[in-house]
């Protein structure tokens, strides 16, 4: 009988050889795999040995993505720098609106500052200026007059000078000679006046109604008193015809 190829001898040949195709099938299946991880337009080389793989390329749809996440971070990055300068503007906006109120509010109150001490001054003058006037007046009144009609003319005039009323010694004196001759006691009892129960009275015959109407402070209220009704009739000449110094007859 022959031998079959297949006896003891053989099979081992045959199980190594079988041992090297399953290692050489194993080999070709790895690189199988990894051949099959890469894309299918990649260019592949193989060794004996080694399976290495080229750099990757990436198709235009991919391309076309990562452009459009680039675009994106780029728009984001310029809406975020926008917002930033918006809000950088805001801010210095707001600061100029602040300083432009602070500086309104002190403008404001330099001017009621202002006004106020103004006023302060004006009423400090005022003050000075009654007080002035009350010490000139206190200073006539207490000054020495002679007690006959020149020197109750000469009273009458510093007081009436005191308070703004017009009038002349030549005009007081003549009015007085024509009206009473001088006599402070002098009274009225024949005229309307007296008809009507108001006689007139004193140096310059004043009734005595016109002599309460234009009592000028500071004098007597008696109207006989000469310095009293002097300056209260020429208190009402003023007011009447402008001044004593008009009057040339029955007034």
């Amino acid at each position: 009988m022959p031998k079959n190829p297949f006896t003891r001898g053989h099979r081992r040949e045959l199980s190594k050889r079988h041992k090297i195709a399953v290692a050489g099938v194993a080999t070709l299946g790895a690189a199988a795999v990894v051949f099959s991880a890469v894309p299918g337009n990649a260019e592949t080389t193989t060794s004996e040995a080694t399976v290495s793989s080229a750099p990757v390329k990436y198709s235009s749809e991919q391309l076309k993505s990562r452009q459009a996440d680039v675009s994106e971070q780029l728009a984001a990055k310029a809406l975020q720098s926008k917002a930033a300068a918006e809000a950088k503007a805001a801010k210095a906006h707001a600061a100029a609106k602040a300083k432009a109120k602070a500086a309104a509010a002190a403008k404001k109150k330099a001017a009621h500052a202002a006004a106020a001490k103004k006023a302060a001054q004006a009423r400090k003058a005022k003050a000075a200026s009654r007080a002035a006037h009350r010490a000139k007046l206190k200073a006539s009144v207490h000054k020495s007059y002679a007690n006959n009609l020149d020197g109750w003319i000469k009273e009458s005039l510093d007081i009436m000078k005191a308070k703004g009323i017009p009038g002349s010694y030549n005009g007081l004196h003549r009015n007085i000679i024509r009206e009473s001759s001088g006599n402070p006691n002098a009274i009225n009892n024949w005229d309307i006046n007296a008809i009507n129960g108001i006689p007139s009275k004193g140096l310059l015959q004043v009734i005595p109604p016109t002599f309460k109407a234009y009592h000028v402070p500071g004098t007597s209220w008696n109207i006989y008193d000469p310095v009293a009704n002097i300056t209260a009739a020429a208190n009402y000449a003023a007011d009447r015809y402008g001044s004593m110094d008009n009057v040339n007859s029955a007034y």
